[in-house]
């Protein structure tokens, strides 16, 4: 086995390890979660988990710092593709729930556990932060310069993120909306407010009538 191999196969098991970290800590907390539990979850040895990750601190900063530069790169994509205004802000909507829906515990703990990271840790997150922030304010005021002008695109980016990264918490995918369905709702929310929110009528499945035994 060569030391490219043997490389990927231990970045493949510390991701595996983070996978299960980060659905502990959503479901617990990260200060109520052990390093027993997260080798219980990961079905390793305890020396087994040290020999990937020195503490749980190394954990948490994986799952987030992981999860943030996702969002960079998305983020950076989506602005990289140079887009008319009226379709940036829907395309940067669009690309976060999406990948919200596939990482709900690791979005959970960004939000909620990077404040026990070490302070020189916290920052190196909090920096890749800023620049999702930004790329969505930047978004949001070309398609409104008037608001740049106001200085409210930053104001309104917040308001933006308060409504998705706090959906998780709520929303549960399987019944009436999935999260694709929920994308164009909350775009149009965002971009045109309640009165210019348009949804299809949930049909209704006509019943089976009952047939008479002979």
């Amino acid at each position: 086995m060569t030391a490219e191999s043997l490389s990927s196969r231990a970045s493949d098991q510390r991701s595996l390890i983070a996978k299960g970290a980060a659905e502990l800590f959503a479901r617990r907390g990260y200060a109520a979660t052990s390093m027993n539990e997260i080798a219980e979850a990961s079905h390793l040895s305890k020396p087994g988990l040290y020999h990937h990750f020195k503490d749980k601190a190394e954990v948490l900063l994986h799952i987030a710092d992981g999860h943030v530069s996702r969002l960079v790169d998305i983020v950076t994509g989506v602005e990289a593709l140079d887009l008319a205004p009226e379709q940036r802000l829907p395309e940067l909507i669009e690309a976060f729930m999406l990948e919200y829906a596939g990482a709900q515990s690791e979005h959970r703990v960004l939000t909620e556990d990077v404040r026990f990271l070490a302070p020189e840790a916290q920052a190196r997150v909090l920096d890749k932060e800023r620049t999702v922030v930004r790329v969505f304010a930047d978004a949001i005021a070309a398609t409104r310069p008037d608001l740049h002008d106001a200085q409210l695109h930053k104001l309104l980016t917040m308001f933006l993120f308060g409504m998705l990264n706090w959906m998780f918490t709520w929303f549960k995918p399987g019944g009436r909306f999935t999260y694709e369905e929920m994308v164009p709702i909350a775009t149009q929310l965002f971009v045109n407010g309640i009165s210019g929110l348009e949804v299809a009528p949930k049909v209704k499945t006509p019943k089976a009538k009952k047939t008479k035994k002979p």
